[in-house]
C-alpha cells in the first residue's frame, strides 16, 4: 500500500512538473522581459493568453522596421505563394556582433497564437540565423545593422493569416516581434470612406461603408465564418473587429452601419525632418551635439483642438530612414534625441504621449512627456534615427479609459486618413483564421 501511494504521488509530481514545461514553451514570451519569473516559486495556474505586438525586449534595440523590400513605407503584406519578399531589418547599439535567429508564428485574426504546429504551416527550417548584418559608419552612435528577407530558400510560409517574426539571440532571449501578414485572395472588397451619417458626427467622424463579395468562397454562416477588422492609418488602439454584416445578399455581405463604422477623423499629423543633422528643417529650432550625442530641439507645438482645419501633408503617421548627407542610410543614419515641447495646463485625469509608427501605435514610457511646473508645458525627448517622421500627441484618459487625441490635437472630417479592411475566413471544422481579403481606401475626397 506505501509503495502504491508513493508511486501515485510520484507519478502526480512528474504530471505537474510536464504540465509546467509546456505551459512555458506555450507562454513563452511572458518569460522574456522577467528572469525572476523562471524559478520553481511560479504558481500553477492557466496563464492569459497572449496577444502579440510589435514589441522590443531589449533597450539596446531600435529601429525595428518591417516592409516589402525597396517599398519603405509598404504595409508587411505578402501574397501567399507569390514572388515579393519582406525586408526585416533592426539595430543593435551595443555595436558587436551577436547571434541572433529568427521563426515565425502563426496567429488568429486576433493575434493570440493559432493552434497550428510550425511543421503546418513553415516549409523548411523552422529558425533561421541572421547573418547580414554591418557596422554603422561616420555615426556618433555606434551600431550594428541587421537585416533578413523573407521568405527565403531555407524558410517559407505555407498558409494563409497573420504572422509575427520572432527575433531571438542564441540561447532563446526574446529581444523583439514584428508584426506580418499573408495574404490568398478570395474575395474582393468595395468601400467608401464619407463623413458620418449621425448629424452630431458629422463635422468630427468618418464612416466606412464597405461590402464583401465572394463568389469564388463558400460562406456557410456569414456571421462567425466571416471576421472583419478595420484600421485607421494600420493603428490598433481603435480598430474595430466586432462587424457583421447586416444585409446578406447572393454572395454578397453588407455592412452599411451608422455608428458602429465611424472612427474619429483627428487631425492631419504633425512631422519634423531631421535627414540632416546640420542644417535645421522648418520645424528644427536648433541642433547641439556633445562627444557622445546629438541633440536636436524643435520648436514648441500647440494645442490646436478649436484650430480651424488647414491643409498639412503628411504620411498619415509613418516614418522614413533617410541620412541626407549618406549613400547607405542604413548604417550611415545616426541617432539624436529629439526635443518635443507642448505649453498646456497640466492635466490631472491622464498623461500625454508622443503617438505614431516609430511608437509601434503604443503609449510607451519612452515616450511619455513629463509635465515641467516651472515653464507650464510638457516636455520629453526621444532617441530616434535620422528620417522624417510624423507624430501626434495622445491622452491617456484615465476618466474614460481611452486614448484620446482630439484633446490635444481636435478632430476635423476633412482630415484625410487612410483606412484598411482586413477579412478573414474560417469555415466548420477549420483550424486557424485565412487572410483572404484586404483593401486600403482613403477620405481624401472628402475635403
Amino acid at each position: 500500500m506505501r509503495f502504491n501511494n508513493f508511486l501515485t504521488l510520484l507519478l502526480f509530481g512528474a504530471f505537474i512538473m510536464f504540465s509546467c514545461h509546456s505551459t512555458k514553451e506555450i507562454y513563452e514570451e511572458d518569460y522574456a522581459t522577467n528572469d525572476s519569473l523562471l524559478t520553481t516559486e511560479i504558481p500553477i495556474e492557466i496563464p492569459e493568453i497572449i496577444t502579440y505586438k510589435n514589441a522590443t525586449f531589449n533597450s539596446k534595440i531600435k529601429t525595428v522596421l518591417c516592409h516589402k523590400k525597396e517599398e519603405e513605407l509598404s504595409l508587411p503584406i505578402l501574397n501567399l505563394k507569390a514572388e515579393d519578399q519582406l525586408l526585416v531589418s533592426f539595430d543593435d547599439l551595443d555595436a558587436d556582433i551577436k547571434d541572433y535567429y529568427y521563426t515565425i508564428i502563426h496567429c488568429n485574426s486576433d493575434w493570440t497564437a493559432s493552434d497550428l504546429m510550425q511543421s503546418e504551416y513553415i516549409s523548411g527550417f523552422t529558425d533561421e540565423p541572421i547573418t547580414d548584418y554591418e557596422f554603422s559608419f561616420n555615426t556618433l552612435q555606434q551600431y550594428t545593422h541587421y537585416s533578413f528577407s523573407f521568405p527565403s530558400e531555407e524558410m517559407k510560409a505555407l498558409l494563409s493569416g497573420n504572422y509575427v517574426f520572432k527575433i531571438f539571440e542564441e540561447g532563446g532571449k526574446t529581444v523583439a516581434y514584428k508584426r506580418f501578414m499573408i495574404l490568398e485572395t478570395k474575395v474582393t472588397i468595395e468601400a467608401q470612406v464619407r463623413r458620418a451619417t449621425l448629424a452630431e458626427d458629422r463635422k468630427t467622424k468618418h464612416e466606412i461603408d464597405f461590402t464583401i463579395k465572394h463568389p469564388n468562397l463558400v460562406v456557410a454562416d456569414p456571421f462567425s465564418d466571416i471576421k472583419v477588422t478595420i484600421k485607421q492609418n494600420n493603428k490598433e488602439d481603435n480598430a474595430i473587429t466586432d462587424l457583421t454584416p447586416i444585409f446578406v445578399k447572393n454572395n454578397e455581405l453588407v455592412y452599411d452601419y451608422e455608428d458602429d463604422n465611424t472612427f474619429w477623423a483627428n487631425n492631419e499629423f504633425r512631422h519634423f525632418d531631421i535627414k540632416s543633422l546640420r542644417f535645421q528643417s522648418d520645424r528644427i529650432k536648433e541642433i547641439t551635439y556633445d562627444s557622445t550625442f546629438n541633440h536636436v530641439y524643435l520648436f514648441k507645438d500647440r494645442k490646436r483642438p478649436f484650430d480651424r482645419y488647414s491643409i498639412e501633408p503628411d504620411i498619415n503617421g509613418k516614418f522614413l530612414i533617410k541620412s541626407q548627407e549618406g549613400w547607405k542610410s542604413s548604417i550611415e543614419a545616426d541617432y539624436a534625441f529629439v526635443h518635443f515641447t507642448l505649453p498646456v495646463d497640466h492635466i490631472s485625469y491622464g498623461d500625454l504621449y508622443i503617438l505614431g509608427e516609430f511608437s509601434d501605435w503604443e503609449l510607451k514610457e519612452d515616450f511619455k512627456l513629463e509635465y515641467n511646473d516651472e515653464q507650464k508645458q510638457y516636455e520629453g525627448s526621444i532617441y530616434l534615427k535620422q528620417g522624417y517622421y510624423n507624430y501626434l500627441y495622445a491622452l491617456n484618459d484615465i476618466s474614460t479609459d481611452r486614448v484620446d487625441i482630439s484633446f490635444i490635437e481636435g478632430t476635423h472630417y476633412q482630415t484625410r486618413n487612410d483606412y484598411q479592411v482586413y477579412v478573414y475566413y474560417r469555415a466548420v471544422g477549420d483550424r486557424y483564421d485565412r487572410f483572404v481579403g484586404f483593401l486600403k481606401t482613403s477620405s481624401k475626397e472628402l475635403f
